[in-house]
């Protein structure tokens, strides 16, 4: 067999790529770090987009927070974070932002 009709699985032996026979395409450092944790929350009391915003922004103060989405519509609110949150750490952050939190939703 000649360089130019290597088969897929050959070329992907010799560089690496997502289809080597191991199975992975990232090191485990690069999968460690996209590990995260969501949980979607009830929260009363939001009505518009400053709520939302309200609510999002004393939630991602939490340490180990990487993501919130506030929907007023819904009342829910979508938290990513690198480990489990404190359910009372979220409350007490709701809570500051004037609206309450009724539980996981």
């Amino acid at each position: 067999m000649t360089a130019e009709t290597k088969t897929a699985t050959e070329t992907a032996q010799t560089t690496g790529s997502c289809c080597s026979p191991s199975g992975s395409c990232h090191d485990g450092a690069t999968e460690a770090a996209t590990d995260s944790i969501t949980t979607v929350y009830a929260v009363t009391g939001m009505t518009c987009s400053h709520c939302e915003g309200a609510v999002s922004d004393e939630i991602s103060a939490l340490q180990g927070v990487t993501s919130v989405k506030a929907e007023a519509a819904t009342g829910r609110v979508t938290v990513v974070s690198e480990a489990p949150l404190k359910e009372s750490d979220v409350r007490a952050a709701v809570d500051e932002a004037g609206y309450e939190l009724t539980g996981q939703a």
